[in-house]
């Protein structure tokens, strides 16, 4: 049987964050956990598409518990203001979805300077994490879910002397090495999790080819761009619904059965219920995920540091 929402289990009493739940997949994982007792907090940049989805969740679940967050990714001073809000709520985070980002859009920089596709779909969710990290070692099991795309297949791994493509950019390119920097966070994520002993469980999903606003968004940022048209016309015509294509990341965040380090992807690639997928890239995987350490506490000069977490102390800044 094709597992589906009705699969997850009760999430009462259990706290829930998700970014980029304003549409598309995050609304739909915020709904799905929603529905299943768990108060979720929604982080999102747009605050009136954020309240838009907080009425429309509520239509369709009118006794959910839910709770709105301003959260830019493309400012890391507001990734600290929301965690901070968030944790001041929430000592206990049981569900962490990383699931915003933008898509092959033209070169841009980051309120802080960096390559925008880096920034908010990688470096934003790295510093969020590390902030939120103290609330999720609190829980009895908690899970954190890095979204990733097929893209990340064309992507290669960081080069810490030239991560934001200062001269190389291409729209494909940044998107390719951001969703390949997804996987390699929540990968290694993982892997620090089992160093430290801690129950806390990393996974990582992609949603395959899903018709949500992400491909409209990116022929407008782009103008029309040839790449990008293909995929949106593609999405129109083959894609999944936004809430089928939001199953693999809401399996990765809710199965008992799901363990760390798993992939849940669809069952066809880009089509198909949501299903367990091999980690393939193996070569080198360590080093790629080392290096990305290394250069997103660089960049953010926010360590991410399970260890420390674990201690219940606040771990230093890396030296400059």
């Amino acid at each position: 049987m094709a597992w589906t929402t009705s699969d997850i289990p009760d999430l009462s009493g259990k706290t829930a964050v998700v970014t980029g739940a304003n549409g598309g997949l995050g609304l739909e994982t915020a709904r799905a956990l929603a529905g299943a007792g768990a108060h979720v907090v929604m982080a999102a940049r747009d605050q009136d598409k954020a309240r838009a989805a907080e009425k429309s969740i509520l239509e369709s679940h009118p006794r959910a518990s839910l709770e709105v967050v301003p959260l830019n990714l493309g400012s890391l001073a507001s990734v600290r203001e929301a965690a901070d809000r968030i944790l001041a709520a929430h000592p206990t985070i049981d569900i962490l979805v990383n699931n915003a980002g933008v898509m092959a859009i033209p070169e841009r920089q980051t309120e802080d300077g960096f390559e925008m596709q880096l920034g908010v779909n990688h470096l934003g969710h790295f510093a969020l994490t590390a902030h939120l990290l103290p609330a999720l070692l609190r829980a009895d099991a908690a899970r954190v879910v890095s979204v990733t795309s097929t893209a990340h297949h064309m992507g290669r791994a960081l080069d810490p002397s030239n991560p934001h493509l200062r001269g190389t950019y291409g729209p494909w390119k940044a998107y390719g090495q951001s969703k390949l920097a997804n996987f390699h966070f929540a990968i290694g994520l993982q892997r620090r999790f089992e160093a430290a002993g801690v129950p806390a469980a990393s996974l990582v999903a992609h949603p395959g080819l899903s018709n949500t606003d992400l491909q409209a968004t990116s022929v407008a940022e782009t103008g029309g761009g040839l790449m990008q048209r293909f995929f949106h016309g593609m999405a129109g015509a083959t894609g999944m619904t936004p809430a089928d294509g939001a199953l693999p990341q809401v399996r990765a965040a809710t199965d008992p059965g799901a363990k760390g380090g798993e992939f849940y992807a669809p069952r066809y690639g880009n089509n198909g219920p949501p299903v367990r997928r091999p980690i393939l890239r193996r070569i080198g995987l360590t080093r790629a995920i080392d290096t990305l350490w290394e250069v997103s506490e660089r960049e953010t000069k926010v360590p991410l540091d399970v260890e420390a977490a674990k201690r219940g102390s606040a771990p230093a800044a890396p030296s400059s």
